[in-house]
């Protein structure tokens, strides 16, 4: 699990970013814009699950600042394939409920981003168990930050 305090984590693959992350851009939050900043420089993609939009909108003029970023977020679909992935993570490890269905389908589109991948999170125990990685070299890894 990384953690941003004191040093600053330049993203070079994926950003992905649960909806916190996406409220917290929306809103000028200064960690979530300059790791946003950076993957841009990078030339690399900020992706969510549009299962997360679940969890943002509402349909109310509240909504507008989070539609103004997703015109520069890649809302990865959601479909069978990636709702049978979400349901063998929460197996896996042993994590139920709606909030935890929610974030292993973000997990399941962190995972399939080319990396390196950062994911931020206000929930990085939940997540950094739904992407942990154990065959994978320490460095390709996920990395889940905290916001």
């Amino acid at each position: 699990m990384a953690k941003l305090r004191g040093s600053r984590r330049r993203v070079g693959g994926t950003l992905v970013l649960d909806a916190e992350g996406l409220v917290r851009l929306a809103n000028g939050n200064s960690l979530t814009v300059s790791l946003a900043r950076d993957t841009y420089k990078a030339e690399a993609e900020i992706v969510t699950a549009a299962s997360t939009l679940v969890e943002v909108l509402r349909g109310g003029p509240r909504d507008a600042p989070v539609h103004r970023i997703l015109s520069n977020v890649t809302v990865v679909p959601i479909g069978q394939q990636q709702g049978r992935a979400a349901g063998e993570l929460l197996g896996r490890t042993g994590l139920s409920g709606h909030k935890c269905a929610l974030d292993a389908l973000l997990a399941v589109v962190a995972l399939a981003q080319p990396r390196p991948v950062v994911l931020v999170t206000s929930d990085t125990e939940d997540m950094a168990r739904l992407t942990e990685e154990p065959g994978r070299r320490k460095a390709e890894r996920i990395a889940v930050v905290r916001i």
